[in-house]
């Protein structure tokens, strides 16, 4: 126990923790804003697609030796974009769509990972997360990106709100629901981008659904789901990371695991409760 004490406060003492925290809790904010509105929309599944996108946006970013940041941003939020159009225009639907962009990007992004040799293991990285290897760029970008997220979801929270219940009736009063739908999409991407480094693109949706999913189990209105997702994923983020110094475990994969114990733990309760 005196050892484990002695390692969590030498790792807390280290720079390289404060920003991998810091960034966690970026993410964690971003997620949960956004969780409950693609969860209750049955869209939560876009994450996990963009998330497929994102892997070929790296493959490709490293192929040209550029961050993968500012490859996976545009091309990211574009791919969203077309999701949509596929939605309205191509008569592809849901899933079929996020499916064929997702699994177009995944191929795309193996192709260029197996015909160039030397960043397997970047790729690794940015496959399942290494938040413990955050740079400066990585934080900076990280909080810009974070802001933008959070202030466009409190500006539009009750169209979002109005959007998220009853999309036909969100039209009836006069709401842009194309907009929205855009708007919704832009900050999924940006969450989804923000969220390689933590988790990974094989996990990022993790971070979106987990959380929500929880806060629905025991909260009893929009806002309290939303209050107790927050809560939850920042715990889940910070006591991810410590246990992974702690343990010697892969963070990100700590993170998701915790969110999965937790989600047992309160269903659990909530069955026991009921009866």
């Amino acid at each position: 126990m005196h050892d484990i004490f002695e390692t969590l406060i030498e790792a807390l003492s280290s720079s390289f923790i404060h920003k991998a925290i810091f960034v966690g809790i970026l993410v964690a904010i971003s997620s949960s804003l956004l969780g409950i509105f693609l969860v209750l929309r049955k869209f939560s599944f876009i994450g996990d697609g963009l998330a497929h996108v994102s892997f070929g946006t790296i493959a490709l970013a490293l192929f040209l030796g550029i961050t993968p940041i500012y490859v996976s941003v545009p091309l990211v939020i574009l791919s969203s974009f077309l999701v949509l159009k596929l939605n309205e225009k191509a008569d592809v639907h849901g899933d079929a769509a996020i499916g064929l962009v997702s699994s177009f990007s995944v191929a795309l992004g193996y192709i260029i990972a197996s015909s160039t040799s030397g960043f397997t293991v970047n790729l690794s990285n940015y496959l399942f997360g290494d938040i413990l290897l955050v740079s400066n760029v990585d934080v900076y970008l990280s909080l810009i990106l974070s802001i933008i997220v959070i202030l466009t979801v409190l500006y539009f929270y009750h169209d979002f709100f109005a959007l998220t219940y009853d999309e036909d009736f969100a039209q009836v009063l006069g709401l842009k629901t194309k907009r929205l739908n855009y708007i919704l999409s832009i900050l999924t991407s940006l969450t989804v981008v923000l969220g390689i480094r933590v988790v990974g693109t094989m996990l990022i949706s993790s971070l979106i659904i987990f959380p929500t999913v929880i806060s629905l189990q025991i909260a009893r209105s929009f806002k309290k789901t939303i209050i107790y997702s927050l809560i939850i994923s920042i715990i889940s983020i910070v006591l991810g990371i410590l246990l992974a110094i702690i343990l010697n475990t892969p963070p990100g994969a700590t993170i998701v695991v915790i969110n999965g114990i937790i989600f047992v733990f309160v269903y659990l309760f909530k069955v026991l409760r009921s009866r």
